[in-house]
């Protein structure tokens, strides 16, 4: 009898489970829309509000563990709030369309996977707009906010690449990233070196992250032999002195 109540509850619960989720892919659908609209009509600053508001769950707990659910949801928040941003970037709709249905492959696609490949991509997509919308929005704002806001960018990033991971040393490892990149936009901030629209610094750390992420993530599933991992340094390698050496360094420093 015990095992006919069990199997019947089951039964009864699948639908109810398949309805729960279909209730929430809507509801997660439904804040980007939410964040195209109030774009659309100029309210950009209640629609980065209303994404802050939706994460209230972080702070459901004992006031100890704010900072680490901060810190866990930080490439969320980033990458939600750079996409309102570029879409209140332009005034074109059919580019402010594109970037709703990027956020809601983001929400709905991306961001709910938790597998090693999903959590790399999620925090090198954190990393890439945070730094897009920090210089293309802020590119003239004291060199201190740039620095501050490199170091913050990268440091959530990589805590959020390495979580994938059983890593002893995550803190220090993020810790070395996020203070290499404050101090390479330090340097380069003087300069502040754009090509089009992108930033010479988001570039190079772009490439130095990916490759380094590649990296690590081949010599953890032991597949970093070392022809792989001279051939990924080699091509770092040749995109860094590319970007370096057709750079024009020539304009007057800030």
């Amino acid at each position: 009898m015990p095992r006919l109540l069990r199997s019947d509850r089951v039964f009864r619960i699948k639908p109810l489970k398949g309805y729960s989720h279909a209730f929430h892919i809507g509801l997660t659908i439904l804040l980007p829309l939410a964040a195209y609209v109030l774009v659309r009509i100029d309210f950009v600053s209640l629609a980065i509000l209303l994404i802050l508001l939706s994460k209230w769950r972080m702070f459901a707990v004992r006031p100890r563990y704010w900072v680490a659910n901060v810190i866990a949801g930080g490439v969320d928040i980033t990458v939600s709030v750079a996409f309102v941003l570029f879409m209140a970037n332009t005034s074109v709709q059919w580019w402010q369309l594109f970037w709703t249905a990027a956020y809601i492959s983001w929400t709905t696609f991306l961001k709910p996977r938790s597998d090693v490949l999903s959590v790399s991509a999620q925090a090198m997509l954190g990393q890439l707009l945070g730094l897009a919308v920090l210089y293309l929005k802020f590119g003239d704002t004291p060199l201190f906010v740039l620095v501050g806001g490199t170091w913050l960018v990268t440091y959530l990033s990589a805590r959020h690449f390495m979580s994938s991971f059983e890593e002893s040393r995550t803190s220090l490892y993020a810790h070395v990233w996020a203070y290499f990149s404050a101090g390479l936009a330090f340097i380069l901030g003087h300069w502040l070196l754009f090509y089009g629209s992108i930033a010479q610094i988001i570039v190079i750390l772009t490439v130095l992250g990916y490759s380094m992420a590649a990296l690590y993530y081949l010599d953890s599933v032991d597949r970093l032999s070392p022809k792989l991992k001279q051939q990924l340094l080699g091509i770092m390698i040749m995109i860094l002195v590319l970007v370096v050496a057709l750079s024009d360094w020539t304009g007057t420093t800030v």
